[in-house]
């Protein structure tokens, strides 16, 4: 019966591995739930209709029983008024029934193993059902719970290894190259003023040198 079938594959999910595996957790919950009480209405239904065949079946088989005791009776009748003939077809009408009464018979303990198997079924899923209903809070919670943290986690690597990272690295670099640079022009400043100091001194000493120079050479 493809209604067990279905039945069987809702007992036998497993919601942790059902809402870990699903993208949206939240919404796989409710579907199953909501295909649980489907699949529970389904199953009243069917359970139902198997006690009321089964009634039937019954009520049936009960007939053909009481059929066949009135049919002996009037053979006994037909025997006794010494009506061989009458009495045959007597007999044989009580047979005909007792033979349906043992079909219905059988039909009827058939019926009543389908009405148990439709009845665990159905306790099965009630019993299924709230699970799903008595943790599908709990599973929701833990759900957001995880997902909260995924974020914070991802936040938190974000924050050490991503954009700011990479952004502070970018201003240590440039206050570096800032501080290298005003280096650089105070070293050319003093450079530049030594070089200044150094030329007036060679001017001083040429000066000397060239009185010196005329001093000799106005000599006799």
């Amino acid at each position: 019966m493809a209604l067990l079938e279905r039945v069987s594959t809702l007992v036998r999910a497993n919601l942790n591995d059902l809402i870990d595996r699903a993208e949206n957790p939240e919404k796989m919950i409710k579907q199953v739930m909501l295909d649980m009480d489907n699949q529970l209405m389904q199953v009243k239904t069917q359970v139902a209709i198997a006690i009321a065949d089964e009634h039937l079946l019954l009520k049936k088989q009960k007939e053909n029983e009481e059929k066949a005791a009135e049919w002996t009776r009037k053979a006994e009748i037909a025997v006794d008024k010494q009506q061989d003939d009458l009495a045959r077809i007597a007999l044989e009408r009580s047979l005909s029934c007792r033979q349906m009464a043992e079909s219905f018979a059988e039909q009827v303990a058939d019926q009543k193993m389908q009405v148990e198997t439709l009845k665990s079924a159905l306790h099965k899923l009630e019993q299924k059902l709230a699970e799903a209903q008595s943790k599908s809070d709990l599973l929701m919670a833990q759900h957001r719970r995880s997902r909260a943290l995924g974020k914070a986690s991802d936040a938190r690597l974000a924050l050490n290894g991503g954009a700011a990272a990479a952004t502070f690295d970018r201003m240590k670099s440039k206050v570096h190259r800032s501080e290298a640079l005003s280096h650089a022009k105070s070293e050319m400043a003093g450079r530049d003023l030594e070089d200044r100091l150094a030329a007036l001194g060679s001017e001083d000493e040429i000066e000397k040198m060239l009185g010196e120079l005329k001093a000799r050479r106005s000599q006799p």
